[in-house]
Order: C-alpha cells, then sequence, then structure tokens
C-alpha cells in the first residue's frame, strides 16, 4: 500500500497529527508526506500512491491535490480537522464561504472516496451536511488522551485498507479479470476440458484478494471456490465475508434469480426468457452466470428461443447479452442461440456490469 499525505504548512498542530500518523504507518505502507502543492504534483507522478490523504479543507491548494490525485487513479480520503463545523462557517464572511463552497470545497467533500471526523460531533456535523455519507470516526491523540498514537495508526490504516477493498473491479489489472473469467467458466461447467487457457502466474496475493473480494461483493464466491477448486489452482484462504468495505447508497447484495422470477417449472424457453428479462432490469455478473449454467443445458431449443424472443420483441437485447456473456462467462458459440451483437447498446450492458460497485 503506497499512501501520500498532504497538509497546509501554516497549521502546526495539523502537522503534528500527520507526522504521528507517517511515523506510525511506516512499517505497514510505503508513506510520504508533503505540504506543498508543487511538490505535491511531482510526487504523485513517481510514486503513484494507492491512497492520498488530505488533511484540512479552506485551502484550495488541498482541493486541487485531490482532484490531481482522482485523475492519477488515487482514492482519496479527506480529514477536515474540524473546519466543517458550524462555527467555523460562521466564522468565515459570507462571500468567502459562499464562494469556496460552492464552487469547490462541496465538490471536494462529494467526492472523497470516504472522510474521517475525530469524533462524534464532527461526525454528526458532517452527516448533517449531507455532502458524503462515508464517515468514519478516529479520535486524534494530538488533542486528545483518549486514544493512543498507536491506536490512532491502526484504525487509519484500516480505513486505507477499506478503501482499497472496495470497488475492486476497479483496481483489478487484466491478467486477474482473465483468470476470473476461466474460474466462472470452470465453475459453471465443472470441468477444465471446457477451459482452454488459464494461468495464475503473476498472480499476487493483492490480486487473488481483489479476486475473492469481487467475487463476495458480487455473490459469485460459490462459483469462484468452485472454478478454482477445478483448475487446481493455489489461492489463499480468505474470510471475505468479513470485510469491510464501501458501496454505492443504492446497493444490494445480488440475489439468486430463481428467488426473484421463481423457479424453472419445465418450460425451458419459458425459463430462459425470464431470466433474459431480469438481466434487462438490471445485468448483474451473478445472473449472467445463471443465464450461461441454463445455456449450456441440452434442452434448450435454439430455434424456439429465438422465435419467442422476437415475438416479445427481446431479440436484439439477447443477442447484446451473447456477446457479454462471451466475455464475462466465456461462454462458447455453439452454446449461443443467437449471433452475438457488440454495438453501443453492448456497451451500455457491460457499463453497467462494470459500474455496479462504483462510489
Amino acid at each position: 500500500m503506497k499512501v501520500l499525505h498532504i497538509y497546509p504548512k501554516s497549521d502546526n498542530m495539523m502537522a503534528h497529527h500527520v507526522n504521528i500518523l507517517v511515523e506510525g504507518l511506516r512499517h505497514s505502507a510505503d508513506v510520504q508526506v508533503t505540504s506543498s502543492l508543487t511538490e505535491f504534483k511531482a510526487i504523485i507522478r513517481q510514486m503513484q500512491p494507492d491512497i492520498v490523504h488530505c488533511h484540512g479543507c479552506w485551502q484550495y491548494a488541498i482541493a486541487n491535490a485531490a482532484s490531481i490525485a482522482r485523475k492519477q487513479g488515487a482514492r482519496v480520503v479527506l480529514s477536515p480537522h474540524g473546519l466543517l463545523e458550524p462555527w467555523v462557517l460562521e466564522e468565515k464572511s459570507l462571500q468567502e464561504k459562499l464562494h469556496k463552497t460552492l464552487l469547490w470545497q462541496r465538490r471536494n467533500v462529494e467526492q472523497a472516496y470516504a472522510l474521517i471526523a475525530f469524533g462524534k460531533m464532527e461526525q454528526k456535523y458532517l452527516q448533517e451536511l449531507k455532502w458524503n455519507p462515508r464517515i468514519e470516526v478516529i479520535l486524534n491523540c494530538v488533542t486528545t488522551n483518549s486514544i493512543s498514537p498507536q491506536e490512532m495508526c491502526s484504525q487509519t490504516f484500516a480505513v486505507y485498507q477499506k478503501m482499497l477493498d472496495s470497488n475492486v473491479l476497479e483496481l483489478m489489472d487484466e491478467r486477474t479479470q482473465q483468470l476470473l473469467s476461466a474460474i466462472l467458466k470452470a465453475g459453471i461447467t465443472g470441468n477444465t476440458r471446457w477451459v482452454t487457457q488459464w494461468s495464475q502466474e503473476g498472480m499476487t496475493p493483492l490480486c487473488w484478494r481483489q479476486l475473492l473480494i469481487y467475487a463476495e461483493h458480487e455473490n459469485i464466491r460459490n462459483y469462484v471456490d468452485y472454478g478454482i477448486n477445478i483448475l487446481g489452482l493455489s489461492a489463499p484462504v480468505l474470510d471475505t465475508e468479513k470485510m469491510a468495505a464501501y458501496y454505492p447508497e443504492s446497493y444490494q447484495r445480488p440475489k439468486p434469480l430463481k428467488e426473484i422470477i421463481g423457479d424453472y417449472k419445465g418450460n425451458e424457453t419459458d425459463y430462459i426468457i425470464r431470466m433474459i428479462r431480469q438481466i434487462q432490469k438490471q445485468p448483474l455478473l451473478l445472473h449472467l452466470i445463471e443465464l450461461t449454467r441454463e445455456l449450456y443445458r441440452d434442452s434448450v431449443d435454439d430455434g424456439q428461443l429465438q422465435q419467442s424472443l422476437e415475438e416479445k420483441g427481446m431479440l436484439k437485447y439477447a443477442s447484446r447479452l451473447m456477446q457479454v456473456l462471451h466475455e464475462q462467462t466465456l461462454l462458447d458459440e455453439g452454446y449461443m442461440p443467437l449471433s452475438p451483437i457488440d454495438d453501443r447498446g453492448t456497451r451500455q450492458i457491460r457499463n453497467l456490469i462494470t459500474n455496479h460497485l462504483t462510489i
């Protein structure tokens, strides 16, 4: 984990807090710190940090640093240090408050991956602003004896880890995504002969962590675990269910299709159409896997299914779905009841799946 701190050099108390964090986290992460925006720009290009921790909020340089960090792909955590509490806002002139808040302050808070409040009172004020729901409380050992420097550092590191364990698909490299698809195909088919290419070469503990956490968040861990076993891969044992993460406000853990559309009732064509209709409402990876499993059954009548889809006006969507299934679950063309289509509509389906866990 690589972490870069930035704080305003004019605030000695803030500098003391940051220095405690930097020293306390050196054994757990690659940590650097700066109070200069110019220096920050140079460091971030060279370091490529995972986390940028911004301290304070009324200096434009801090907001600018946060914006640069997001563009570089880093995740930003913001510690306001009490500077968004009502008494601070009331001290500033109305003109300055409106200018800074409306132009960049609110946006900076909203776009932070997480906020760290230094107590329940600050948490309450931040919640009342309703600018960002992802608020963590970690006491500041510089201003209270209720927490030790070690505890403060440990809790801060846990927030960093929680950020990196969120929407891991965004952080996953291409090799890991390709292995995931192979694992899913093995988990769906239950046989290595269906999977022509796979390799865990270059899979680091971090790559495996991301893959398994993603499986947990998409509720496909059972397919992934089975696929790993079928392929004989060496994956670490991780209790992903207990790992903390942030989710979109609209997130609900995906449910199996049969819990939504009901059980199979003997008509294969009708059941597949019901599956596709539900996927059309909200495409989820779990449901793509379940549809792929159904299409591998010998009882599927391609001609009848195609005719029914055409009658219901679902033919083009289903053809787009075939392309997405080919990419996500490696569905073979011989088991596609329709020729795949890759167009703008297909990209929209792909994007909905990709952005399902985006904060």
